[in-house]
């Protein structure tokens, strides 16, 4: 038992106490952010920005540059997303959920690749190309760009990514010994399918909306 206690958690022995609080604390808006994104509610916006604060500052201290930005461009897109889904289109109605169109599907891949290489220059100024991660760190910082991005403006599509995100982050994040933050993304990634299906429920239902 402490044998397998220590391999999940014995990297904390080194960690200060504040920190490990810090990350279970963001672990946790995490989760809540994510389940109301499923849920369609604004809550999403608040309970993410606190978390992704929190994650910021851990990642700095870290020296964990990709995942920094991830998480410093989530609370940017966080209020800028809170802003889009309060918006009324009309008198009485907010942005609804609706899929992407094909400007928008180009403006995903131009995100993408600008935030390759937007990622690349960052830690080839800062020589942080010394292992392997930096190069999943690189693709992944991507894949969540994008889907915060389409998420902000309520788009199906957001999932998809999130869900190939989350699939990579599971290993990434435990083999970077954090292992409570590879729990979340492994948490994530069913919360992710779940909500794929019920916006995709949603917009069968709405059909008005796409």
């Amino acid at each position: 038992m402490n044998q397998l206690f220590d391999f999940f958690f014995g990297q904390y022995a080194e960690y200060e106490t504040l920190d490990i609080w810090l990350e279970i604390i963001a672990v946790i808006f995490g989760f809540l952010s994510v389940w109301y994104s499923k849920q369609n509610k604004i809550w999403v916006f608040p309970t993410g920005m606190i978390s992704t604060a929190i994650f910021v500052y851990l990642l700095l201290k870290w020296e964990l540059l990709g995942d920094m930005m991830i998480n410093g461009y989530y609370f940017i897109m966080s209020v800028y997303g809170w802003y889009i889904w309060t918006r009324k289109v009309d008198a009485t109605h907010v942005t609804p959920i609706s899929e992407t169109t094909y400007k928008e599907k180009k403006q995903s891949v131009f995100i993408f690749i600008a935030t390759l290489v937007f990622v690349y220059l960052v830690y080839t100024f800062f020589d942080k190309w010394t292992s392997w991660t930096a190069y999943v760190d690189t693709v992944t910082t991507a894949i969540f760009f994008v889907g915060m991005w389409l998420m902000a403006k309520r788009k199906i599509e957001n999932w998809i990514y999130w869900i190939i995100g989350d699939i990579i982050s599971v290993p990434l994040y435990f083999y970077k010994g954090f292992t409570f933050t590879s729990f979340q993304y492994l948490i994530f990634t069913f919360i992710a399918v779940a909500g794929y299906l019920a916006w995709k429920k949603h917009l069968n239902n709405n059909p008005s909306t796409l």
